[in-house]
């Protein structure tokens, strides 16, 4: 298991990845009032703007959906990445350094600038393969590609490319551009030996060849088919493991499908490349391949994110034409080695909460064939075929078996028990009780029986886990939240969330004004007086004008000092705060407030300080104002209940006289 990242470099990474850059590359954003941009929300359809960012705080919110988080939880979300693995997508970005701490030992990870390096050697190599696809040696590749119905438009938009034949000509292009003989070898684009074991050659020749990219799009490795009976190499022949490349961790097609998969709940594995190729052309956009591995573990951590998978005891019910929960559908080739693949997919079903299926041709095609016998259509039909995995993994297991002995019953009971035992819904279950009873040609009280103790024995293991159970990396940091500030056109409680935004997006002016000394009881709803508490373990606002101070020792200009001293000291409130905090703290930091920019230009995009300093005073005060009009109201409440000579009404008396004091002289000073 990988180490844990190291905090400061987290820090370090939140610190230079510019969040308005990040998010600008997903969302167009326009200037929205004082130092806040605004744009469309990538994570719901909407056509008002209701997605903001505050560059200042490094947070984002939107107000429609009510997501929100920081620069890495907004890599997480988009593109679907794990915590540990948005991190390293932004170290890679910005150039920090990770290391990692496993069992107090320091591990590190690959140079920042080594990854980069080998991606964009990777990148110059699609790009080179994709040209020479338009040369005339290649005439043999694009027969390949139009005689099972892909076009140039195809090509082109999967990015499919073509080696020639010789032995270095990317290696000569790639060598021209910089790259060192160690490069070569590393990026697993060249390969290294000959009679003095160092000569470096190219790994790919004469073979067409398809980019495997990440998640995030990066070209990461290659997969390469022959073209020539001539080659005495494997029919498809893939980049071996790099550094930026294990076969493990990647499905093909994958950045082309991911926003579908997480739109529709639904993902289509698929055996190859051509395959994944047919199938998006046939209006199935969300085919995935692995790369020349079976799916694993690691493939299933990948599919979990993108559906946002979570424990349903329904999931696979398939009302009208989609499963309750989402499902992963399983194209294997309709030959015994699809269905031997199809077990193994079975095998990791239990760490689904969605249900999967497996669609197999019983012609033995598979999906590109299937799209030139039978036009785009065959691929959706084939779909709507599907079956339950757990089915057909029960209906397999009993065609080896003859059924007309005792011998050949009792086997395939002992073989189905636990498989129906595992299915997650109950009614499910005992339907399939049923059916294997009538397979079988045995008592349904038997079957049964058998279903029942295999279900006591947990003869399917612990079952499907939720995100961050055992099966997950540990977890480093906040995953992207959802949640809302109360919604209220009551004033007190808009001033109260007027408070608490000032003291997050302005807590020097916050701290000048008094804030630190509200009591938690000025706040009447439980999710503000939340926030405010949060706020208070950290320090309060009064920590980010002693951090300002400190840092203004090192001769940083004024404003930045207080950007990044207002960044340190929210990320401590977050780091300590629970998740429905977390969630309002990204909701005040963006929440516009009625602030005007400097008149100068060189402050255009700031604060007006003045103003903000008036705004906390006046926020502030008339928060405290209404504090002590609550307390009396209770106090009076009280004493009218209480006999003059009752314990404590001396004290209740006095506590009155001095809130009395209290708002008369904020009265004058008004």
């Amino acid at each position: 298991m990988a180490g844990l990242i190291k905090r400061e470099d987290i820090d370090a990474v939140r610190q230079r990845a510019r969040i308005e850059d990040v998010v600008g590359e997903q969302v167009t954003l326009k200037p929205a009032g004082v130092g806040s941009l605004k744009g469309l929300c990538p994570f719901h359809d909407e056509r008002t703007p209701s997605f903001h960012v505050r560059p200042q705080l490094g947070l984002w919110h939107c107000f429609g959906c009510g997501e929100g988080g920081d620069v890495i939880s907004f890599v997480q979300r988009i593109n679907h990445l794990g915590f540990a693995e948005a991190v390293e997508y932004l170290a890679d970005r910005t150039g920090v350094q990770l290391r990692y701490e496993d069992g107090g030992q320091v591990t590190r990870g690959v140079e920042p600038g080594t990854r980069q390096r080998l991606l964009d050697a990777n990148r110059l190599a699609q790009a080179w393969f994709a040209e020479q696809l338009a040369t005339p040696e290649a005439q043999h590749a694009r027969d390949f590609l139009t005689g099972r119905g892909f076009d140039r438009h195809a090509a082109a938009h999967f990015g499919v490319g073509y080696a020639p034949a010789g032995w270095d000509n990317l290696a000569r292009r790639l060598r021209d551009a910089g790259y060192t003989e160690r490069e070569l070898v590393e990026s697993g684009l060249c390969s290294q030996g000959g009679q003095d074991g160092r000569r470096i050659y190219d790994r790919f020749r004469d073979r067409l060849i398809w980019p495997i990219r990440d998640v995030t799009g990066a070209t990461v490795g290659f997969g390469a088919r022959r073209l020539s009976e001539e080659d005495q190499g494997p029919k498809y022949l893939n980049t071996p493991e790099t550094a930026i490349y294990h076969k493990s961790q990647v499905l093909y097609g994958l950045d082309l499908a991911k926003r579908e998969i997480a739109r529709s709940h639904r993902i289509v594995v698929v055996e190859g490349y051509t395959d994944v190729m047919a199938a998006h052309l046939s209006g199935v956009p969300t085919a995935v391949a692995t790369c020349g591995t079976s799916f694993g573990g690691e493939h299933v951590r990948i599919v979990r994110r993108l559906l946002g998978d979570a424990a349903d005891p329904s999931a696979g019910v398939i009302t009208g034409h989609q499963a309750r929960g989402g499902e992963i559908v399983f194209t294997f080739d309709g030959d015994a080695a699809g269905r031997k693949a199809a077990l193994r997919a079975y095998a990791e079903d239990q760490h689904f909460a969605a249900q999967t299926f497996v669609a197999i041709e019983p012609t033995g095609l598979d999906p590109c064939d299937l799209r030139m016998a039978e036009g785009d259509a065959a691929i959706p039909r084939l779909l709507e075929r599907r079956t339950p995995l757990f089915e057909f993994v029960i209906r397999t297991s009993l065609s080896s078996l003859d059924l007309d002995t005792a011998e050949g019953r009792v086997r395939g009971l002992r073989a189905a028990a636990p498989v129906v035992a595992g299915i997650r819904d109950r009614a499910l279950r005992r339907e399939y009780t049923r059916r294997l009873a009538g397979w079988l040609g045995m008592p349904e009280p038997e079957v049964a029986s058998a279903v029942r103790f295999a279900e006591r024995r947990g003869a399917r293991g612990p079952g499907p886990q939720a995100p961050g159970g055992d099966e997950e990396v540990p977890f480093q940091g906040k995953a992207p939240t959802s949640s809302r500030l109360p919604q209220s056109t009551d004033p007190v409680i808009e001033l109260e969330r007027q408070v608490l935004a000032v003291m997050v997006q302005f807590p020097v002016a916050a701290a000048a004004a008094g804030a630190d000394d509200l009591d938690p009881a000025s706040f009447s709803q439980p999710v503000h007086r939340a926030v405010f508490e949060a706020l208070q373990a950290a320090g309060g606002t009064q920590e980010v004008p002693e951090l300002v101070n400190q840092a203004l020792q090192s001769g940083t200009g004024q404003h930045e000092v207080v950007g990044r001293a207002a960044i340190h000291w929210i990320e401590q409130v977050r780091a300590g705060a629970i998740a429905s905090v977390d969630a309002a703290l990204t909701e005040l930091a963006v929440v516009p407030l009625p602030i005007p920019e400097p008149r100068n230009r060189a402050g255009a995009g700031e604060a007006d300080t003045d103003a903000a300093q008036r705004l906390a005073g006046e926020a502030v005060t008339a928060l405290t104002r209404v504090a002590i009009n609550r307390r009396l109201a209770e106090l009076r409440a009280r004493q009218r209940r209480m006999s003059p000579d009752a314990q404590g009404y001396r004290e209740l008396f006095e506590e009155i006289v001095g809130l009395e004091s209290r708002r008369m002289q904020m009265a004058r000073q008004a």
